[in-house]
């Protein structure tokens, strides 16, 4: 394909990305029901770095050594984030669960400045107080308690940004797409080590039709497709505009939670929503929308 034809297709990847991903939040919400979390994850997981060492076969002639470390780091990042969101699935709404993920859209500056010594902009700053006040409206209850559930996934929302900066950290000069199946490879080794460690493996009368089509539903495109078309989509388009079509993931999650799932909708859950959605584009745009507008 040629330059032109990549450059209107990188949108369109960018909204399919967000559209998978949010889909998954609703499809995982009953895997997880049935399926241990570890093995979910090893399952997801080790399909994911299957697939992408087929895709991505002619790129193994960049491989040397050092990526089996920088993959594992990744993997540890990616693993951790994934364990622990899908714990909270569990126990919150998947609607709660795709909004309060993206809240790592908002740490990943203030963390970068920590490992990387970059200041956040006054940008960020506003990002991360209309964030704050999203999720108390969505996660705080009458007592003023947090679902824990709820914490469980704003705990995965941060280590979802260390996985961001990590990969910022330990990439640069390496092959993205090669160091992606290390990172997948270097998860599903350790949610199978944790998994026969700490949990029962899952008879293989769990795996009806309709199981094994959402495995293949996350493996295949929540891990795989959607992941190439992130990547693919970015480097065709400009961040603020790849930024706004991606955090759509979480919009889509509630859709889908509502369609399908049968997620209770309330004023209050809605303006949390909404605040938190604000604070993504305002913290990965700079409001420069605005700016464009004015002009």
């Amino acid at each position: 394909m040629n330059d032109t034809m990549m450059r209107r297709l990188a949108k369109p990847m960018l909204l399919a990305a967000a559209l998978i991903w949010g889909s998954s939040f609703f499809i995982m919400k009953g895997a997880v029901d049935v399926i241990p979390t570890f093995f979910l994850l090893a399952i997801r997981f080790t399909g994911g770095a299957g697939l992408l060492a087929l895709v991505c076969w002619k790129r193994w002639r960049e491989f040397t050594p050092d990526y089996l470390w920088r993959g594992a780091v990744m993997g540890g990042f990616l693993f951790t984030a994934y364990s622990i969101q899908t714990f909270g699935i569990a126990l919150t709404t998947p609607s709660n669960n795709a909004f309060l993920t993206a809240v790592y859209c908002v740490l990943v500056p203030f963390l970068y400045w920590a490992v990387m010594g970059k200041r956040p902009d006054r940008y960020n700053i506003l990002a991360a107080v209309l964030c704050v006040a999203g999720v108390g409206l969505v996660s705080l209850n009458g007592s003023f308690s947090i679902n824990p559930g709820d914490a469980l996934t704003l705990v995965g929302a941060f280590f979802y940004a260390g996985h961001i900066v990590s990969v910022e950290k330990v990439s640069q000069e390496r092959d993205i797409y090669l160091l992606t199946i290390f990172q997948f490879a270097f998860a599903a080794l350790y949610a199978w080590i944790l998994g026969f460690l700490f949990q029962t493996p899952p008879s293989a009368g769990v795996f009806s039709g309709e199981m094994v089509g959402q495995l293949l539903y996350l493996t295949v495109m929540c891990t795989t497709a959607a992941l190439l078309f992130q990547n693919v989509g970015q480097v065709w388009s400009d961040p603020s505009s790849a930024a706004i079509l991606l955090s759509l993931e979480s919009v889509f999650g509630v859709l889908f939670s509502v369609i399908f799932y049968g997620d209770p909708i309330t004023l209050q859950l809605l303006a949390g929503f909404a605040l938190i959605f604000v604070a993504v584009v305002c913290s990965e745009t700079k409001l420069g929308f605005l700016k464009r507008a004015e002009g």
